[in-house]
């Protein structure tokens, strides 16, 4: 198939901005929820106790529900992705993400409706984290199967990178805001505007989306399912034909995944804690968030040429000492030091986000491949980024100290390099072929 060998530029850009459009919107909210979480909702939407941290651990709960949502709407949305498309579905969670993060704006605070407050706050942080449990597959899937396959870590990079666009994005908005109102502004109504911006960029989003189509490979596996009943789809399907695919998967992701929000959200709380200023932490994650934009397709770049396996397993290996080396730079409170200890960590998450896309889209046959990569890479987020902010919390209170934080990381970084070591390495495969592999199996199987 030609899309293997060759691509159509123009319209293989016009697929990477239409994937990032989305996925650079999706996650400016999922994260603006992540830094108010510190910032603002343990201050507003829970009781005081008189610890700002036991706030803070309260919103993180909250946050991490967004992270228990996601797996399920994976499920859901590759499990009609699968039979029915990629763009549909990246259309609709566009919409309801922009829903649900507009109405956090809305929502009363603890003084006004009591417990009401934190009860619908979690409400919508679960819609929230629905619709993006099945943003991510369908996103990095619509350039995979789109892009030649002697390029496909690069260009299935993109999406990622859009991660850290919407991340800056949150960061801009918020930064702006606590830096042109005062505290008091800022806490009471300031806060709200970056929700409330939403509205405006999901319709950006979404008719950027509407200019593209699903790939021709999808479209060829579509029909030979309707023509075949013995192909099946979805979470049963991929969990018993591609067990090991999707346990591999979740592995690679369990470092990956804590390393990120230990970077981009428990180090707010850290450094806010031994007395760095807000506005301060802000623009540090702002060029931090420049830095992972930047590298991220690089990495893909190299994962084409060198293979996906070593550019991961360097990366999990540094996820090990990173924090060994980033809390003492954290503790100086000195501007540079402090920048330099979250870009390395933004360095060191860059070597394994970025290949991740070619890797997942590789482990699966078309027919499947939603919810494989989906499964593989949401469920995971229940017990690693969506917890790491709240274990990371709970260890500062009760030992006061960075160590037993950095041990918890290490061990994440050893779960993704073990494997990384198991992964087979994939650079270059066609994604034809391997449905032909699938193919061969059934048949196999039903003989």
């Amino acid at each position: 198939m030609k899309h293997e060998d060759a691509a159509d530029l123009p319209y293989l850009r016009k697929v990477v901005g239409a994937s990032m459009a989305g996925t650079v919107v999706e996650w400016y909210e999922f994260f603006l929820y992540g830094t108010a979480a510190t910032l603002i909702f343990g201050k507003l939407f829970f009781p005081e106790t008189g610890d700002e941290l036991d706030g803070i651990i309260a919103a993180f709960a909250t946050y991490a529900v967004g992270f228990i949502a996601r797996p399920l709407g994976g499920v859901v949305f590759g499990h009609i992705g699968d039979r029915l498309g990629r763009k549909s579905l990246l259309q609709f969670s566009l919409v309801l993400i922009g829903c649900s993060t507009f109405l956090m704006g809305c929502l009363p605070t603890f003084g006004a409706i009591g417990y009401w407050a934190p009860g619908l706050l979690v409400a919508l942080r679960f819609i929230q984290g629905f619709a993006l449990g099945g943003e991510w597959g369908g996103a990095v899937l619509l350039v995979a199967e789109h892009s030649p396959k002697r390029s496909r870590a690069f260009w299935g990079s993109f999406p990622q990178a859009g991660v850290p666009l919407g991340n800056l994005l949150a960061t801009v908005v918020l930064l702006v805001l606590s830096a042109v109102l005062s505290d008091a502004q800022f806490l009471s109504w300031g806060w709200r505007i970056g929700f409330w911006l939403s509205a405006a960029i999901v319709g950006i989003g979404y008719y950027i989306r509407t200019q593209v189509a699903d790939s021709p490979i999808f479209e060829a596996a579509k029909a030979e399912a309707e023509e075949r009943a013995d192909q099946g789809y979805g979470l049963i399907e991929v969990f018993r034909r591609y067990p090991r695919g999707v346990f591999t998967a979740m592995g690679l992701r369990v470092g990956e995944n804590i390393l990120y929000y230990m970077v981009v959200t428990f180090s707010i709380t850290y450094l806010a804690h031994i007395g760095v200023d807000t506005t301060r932490i802000l623009a540090l994650l702002f060029c931090a968030h420049i830095l992972h934009v930047v590298l991220i397709p690089l990495f893909g770049a190299a994962a084409d040429k060198i293979g996906r396996k070593p550019v991961y397993m360097l990366g999990a290996l540094l996820t090990m000492a990173w924090p060994f080396v980033a809390f003492p730079m954290f503790d100086s409170a000195h501007t540079g030091v402090v920048l330099g200890g979250i870009f390395i960590g933004m360095f060191v998450h860059a070597l394994m986000y970025a290949p991740q896309p070619a890797i997942m889209a590789e482990m699966f046959p078309t027919r499947m491949r939603y919810s494989g990569v989906s499964l593989g890479y949401q469920v995971t987020a229940i017990f690693a980024g969506s917890w790491a902010p709240l274990i990371g919390t709970t260890l500062l209170r009760e030992y006061g100290d960075w160590k037993p934080i950095a041990v918890y990381v290490l061990v994440a970084g050893a779960i993704s390099f073990a494997s990384a070591v198991m992964l087979r390495e994939s650079k270059g495969v066609s994604l034809l072929a391997i449905d032909r592999e699938d193919e061969a199996r059934l048949r196999n199987a039903s003989a």
